[in-house]
């Protein structure tokens, strides 16, 4: 390929750069106002940020050439590292953190990860804690899609871009006639709830700061927090309860938001089956969590026991990683199964990482066709979702998520089990990077500040792998996709 050839996906990316610089403005402000010494660090990343967008802009600032279907993916991964890399100048700067850590915690911003190598939370800086928490805000509904909805250059071939960044085996759909519109559609939605609860969180108890900023975690489905201790700092049965709400709200289809808002109806909700089966999910990982609490005699009444283990699985459940408790010490297989439940994540266009409830839906229903097969070799057999017939394409797509994330899963382990010499901690960190979870166990069970820059920097790649849900990535190293 000609050098020419990369023309729009380089400007694209040093528009977006100028862009997003914008998000360094408010953290800016909070430094300036509070004079908490770390101003600099975001005048500094305010002026190299779109400067280093304008140098990429400015030579291919003509380019005409409309973006194809495989420029999508170019893209996405292009414009994600671009801006993992660019969010982690003010980490550098104003915390003195070493490249790797810094890259680190961006990434697992941007990507709604919500896992730290930071400790001593309530001593930064107020705006590097906004910073923080507003990085995760960006990125949950995606860096992409916020850039299509704004930016009227990336109008182009903007469906090549909104179908390689957006999650689920289904991408075809589309709510409004114009892809710009859909993506604004659902930018508003994820305002307005945003909105929502953190005037509820406030009303609550929390400060001003701390409901805004738990917000942003919260629809997110991110996980960082303004205190090392997340939410389990206010030890408040009430808000624990508007987590475990506005986690569960998030974890929907936005699509399923926008039509019940054009349709001021709820059925839409009731006859989407991928939100009957995480529900389900949901009850089910609650209540044999509270079991085995219970069994395990950790709390003192059931209700305690209950209060805890709800929490804990619906945020697990949502790849979000809050925690009102140091499950990391709890006794049993407790924090591995919880572990292991994020890999369910929840439904396909929210906010949510892991496997997706509308593949695990797809898969059980392959199953048992197959199992019909197996009775009635004959029967004609077809796989439907909501009463829709799928194509053959759709199965595959899922057949082959499942195969490359396991593969995924299995080498990424192996790798890391070898550089920390922990098992427990080489499995927990690499399905909590890959599920944009958070939490881990061992070594990364407090924090994962402990582990080396080789694996932080791995983890750092599979937290982009499980975001981008594997193809988008995977498909660039691949010969025959430069031989295009």
């Amino acid at each position: 390929m000609r050098l020419s050839a990369y023309a729009p996906v380089q400007r694209i990316v040093g528009v977006l750069l100028m862009f997003i610089s914008i998000g360094f403005v408010p953290p800016l402000i909070f430094a300036l106002v509070n004079g908490d010494g770390a101003a600099m660090a975001f005048v500094v990343s305010l002026v190299l940020v779109p400067a280093s967008g304008l140098a990429l802009y400015w030579p291919v600032r003509r380019a005409s050439r409309d973006l194809r279907i495989t420029d999508g993916f170019l893209v996405v991964v292009a414009c994600w590292g671009a801006v993992c890399l660019a969010a982690a100048i003010p980490f550098v700067l104003a915390l003195d953190a070493s490249l790797a850590d810094a890259v680190f915690e961006s990434t697992s911003g941007i990507t709604t990860t919500g896992a730290t190598v930071f400790s001593g939370l309530g001593e930064m800086p107020i705006s590097i804690r906004w910073y923080r928490q507003q990085l995760q805000w960006m990125g949950g509904l995606g860096i992409i899609v916020l850039a299509v909805a704004i930016l009227p250059m990336l109008r182009v071939g903007g469906m090549q871009v909104f179908k390689a960044e957006a999650t689920g085996p289904v991408k075809e759909s589309r709510l409004t006639p114009r892809i710009a519109e859909t993506a604004r559609a659902l930018w508003l939605i994820y305002i307005g709830l945003t909105a929502i609860c953190a005037a509820a969180y406030w009303a609550a108890g929390m400060s001003l700061f701390d409901a805004v900023g738990h917000a942003f975690s919260t629809i997110a489905t991110a996980g960082f927090s303004t205190h090392d201790d997340s939410i389990g700092h206010f030890d408040s049965a009430l808000i624990d309860a508007l987590v475990v709400f506005f986690l569960f709200v998030a974890s929907i289809n936005f699509a399923l938001h926008f039509l019940a808002l054009r349709r001021a109806s709820a059925q839409v909700y009731l006859r989407d089956p991928e939100l009957k089966l995480f529900a389900i999910l949901l009850l089910i990982i609650s209540a044999l969590i509270t079991v085995l609490l219970w069994q395990q005699g950790l709390y003192e009444t059931f209700w305690e026991s209950l209060r805890y283990a709800v929490f804990q699985a619906v945020s697990y459940t949502t790849t979000t990683g809050f925690a009102t408790a140091e499950v990391y010490l709890w006794p049993g297989t407790l924090p591995l199964l919880l572990i292991l439940v994020s890999a369910l994540g929840g439904c396909a266009g929210a906010t949510t990482g892991g496997f997706k409830i509308i593949r695990v839906y797809l898969l059980t229903k392959q199953g048992l066709r197959e199992l019909q097969r197996l009775i009635h070799p004959r029967a004609v057999v077809p796989l439907k979702l909501g009463g829709r017939t799928l194509n053959q394409e759709v199965a595959n797509a899922v057949w082959g998520f499942v195969s490359l994330y396991i593969v995924c899963i299995v080498v990424l382990t192996l790798i890391v089990a070898g550089i920390e010499q922990d098992l427990v901690t080489a499995v927990s960190v690499v399905f909590s990077a890959m599920n944009n979870l958070g939490p881990a166990l061992g070594e990364a069970g407090s924090n994962w500040g402990s582990l080396s820059d080789s694996t932080k920097a791995l983890m750092s790649f599979a937290m982009l792998l499980g975001r981008l849900e594997i193809f988008t990535i995977l498909v660039l190293l691949t010969p025959s996709y430069w031989k295009h």
